[in-house]
């Protein structure tokens, strides 16, 4: 199966070590924008810096805590209204 995620944009909650680690890694691998989320920020800086980049990638990260619900909407749609208004 060929699945093109060339200049898609994906949110990876978690996304600091397992599974959530191992899915942002591979939707980079597949030329995909990946925005990471979890809650420790130095932790988040270096799983950026592992993330394969191809050509005009752009990976980013969010941090934010589940146990914080309205904190964390507010972070994402602020993210969402701050970069991704240039992307659509």
């Amino acid at each position: 199966m060929n699945i093109d995620l060339q200049k898609k944009r994906a949110l990876v909650c978690g996304s600091t070590q397992g599974i959530g680690k191992a899915v942002a890694i591979a939707l980079a691998e597949l030329e995909c924008n990946v925005t990471l989320l979890a809650r420790n920020e130095n932790v988040l800086k270096e799983v950026v810096k592992e993330l394969p980049s191809f050509a005009g990638q752009q990976h980013d990260y969010i941090v934010g805590d589940f146990a914080f619900p309205q904190e964390l909407k507010q972070k994402v749609a602020q993210y969402i209204d701050e970069k991704m208004q240039y992307i659509f």
